[in-house]
């Protein structure tokens, strides 16, 4: 069966998450995505314990070794170009223009080419040359300052939001710029970033900045406009409620047992409700430590009110229903035999995306390439 993107070839100038992490949803989706590595070293991630994160974005494409300093080796990447649809790459800002790897130079190879870069900050800016990593573009773009508990120390999303939401957006472009090829004939531009990436998820954190005018502070588990909306602790460890309009806040509280809390002045709306959030907390917590979170996440189910566990990630991948999505997949790699990885979240009915190969070992397929373009001529 045929991807999505089958017959689109794309070109991976890229290293260690965000560029990697775009080119594996887009060989997902049927790409075929070369991946373009330094002799002898490759990717940053393949040394040591980053081996397991490199095979993590790194399925479905194919790897060659060229030396970008080496003009034979540039020559070889040009003629990779002229087969080309996408090139993504995450050099620091001009750094491509130093290898003859930029959009001017390969736009003139191939003018339908589209050129995607993800950097730390972007392409122009006065902090277009600062380093990217997830950690600093994190605490530039906001969203340390919302993360963790209200008072205390600054604390990191538990995933690396700047270099997944980079890679998605970046996808996004690409596709973008493909379906406008189709009309234009021509190929163009993708400028995207980490700090632009994670910043973009701040839509809700920043309408509050402007409506309130004051910044938005750290909730925990907590919701920013309705309550009870948040992580409560149980009898044996915390579960997730959703009790944030008016039909389902009186389900709760019937259902813990707590029918006078809708008629206490301190909970009677939601406004109410948020202005005396550690109050409603401590009450609900009282109520629910008599029970389990498997028996509560039963029970307020069932009386349709939206709950959940928090599950640790062993627990997730064993859940039935992670199985039942095909969220977690098996393949064969050529190294370290059978090995686990997360499947595609999104489902396409006619052109399902597939894992075809795991991530490639260093050059593994550089001869294969090169015979390609010998037989293109």
């Amino acid at each position: 069966m045929r991807g999505a993107l089958d017959g689109v070839r794309v070109i991976e100038l890229c290293q260690v998450m965000a560029g990697p992490f775009c080119g594996q949803v887009l060989g997902d989706m049927g790409a075929d995505v070369i991946k373009v590595e330094p002799p002898e070293t490759g990717d940053q991630t393949r040394v040591g314990m980053g081996q397991h994160a490199f095979r993590a974005v790194n399925r479905n494409k194919r790897s060659i070794t060229l030396d970008l300093k080496d003009p034979g080796d540039i020559a070889i990447l040009h003629q990779l170009v002229e087969t080309a649809d996408v090139l993504t790459e995450n050099f620091r800002p001009g750094v491509a223009t130093r290898l003859s790897a930029d959009y001017e130079t390969l736009r003139a190879i191939n003018p339908r080419l589209i050129y995607a870069s993800i950097s730390g900050f972007g392409q122009t800016g006065p902090y277009a040359q600062r380093p990217g990593f997830d950690l600093i573009a994190q605490g530039a773009a906001g969203v340390m300052s919302v993360t963790g508990e209200p008072g205390g120390n600054p604390v990191k999303a538990g995933v690396p939001v700047s270099d997944l939401s980079a890679g998605l957006f970046c996808a996004i472009g690409i596709l973008s710029a493909l379906h406008s090829r189709t009309t234009t004939g021509e190929g163009q531009r993708i400028d995207t970033s980490l700090w632009e990436g994670a910043l973009a998820l701040g839509i809700w954190e920043t309408a509050e900045l402007w409506v309130t005018g004051k910044p938005p502070q750290p909730l925990g588990s907590a919701h920013r406009l309705t309550a009870p909306y948040q992580a409560l602790r149980t009898k044996d460890g915390h579960i997730t409620v959703g009790g944030n309009n008016q039909k389902l806040w009186l389900r709760l509280c019937a259902t813990i047992g707590r029918a006078d809390l809708p008629d206490d002045p301190r909970f009677a709306t939601n406004a109410d409700r948020m202005a005396n959030l550690p109050a409603l907390v401590d009450e609900l917590e009282q109520a629910l430590a008599g029970r389990t979170t498997a028996e509560w996440v039963d029970a307020l189910l069932e009386a349709g009110v939206p709950a959940g566990p928090i599950l640790d990630y062993a627990q997730v991948v064993a859940d039935p229903h992670t199985r039942a999505r095909e969220m977690v997949v098996e393949m064969e790699h050529h190294e370290a035999g059978t090995v686990r990885a997360l499947g595609i979240p999104v489902k396409l009915s006619a052109t399902p995306g597939t894992i075809r190969r795991p991530a490639p070992l260093l050059g593994q397929h550089s001869d294969e390439i090169r015979a390609e373009l010998d037989a293109d001529g």
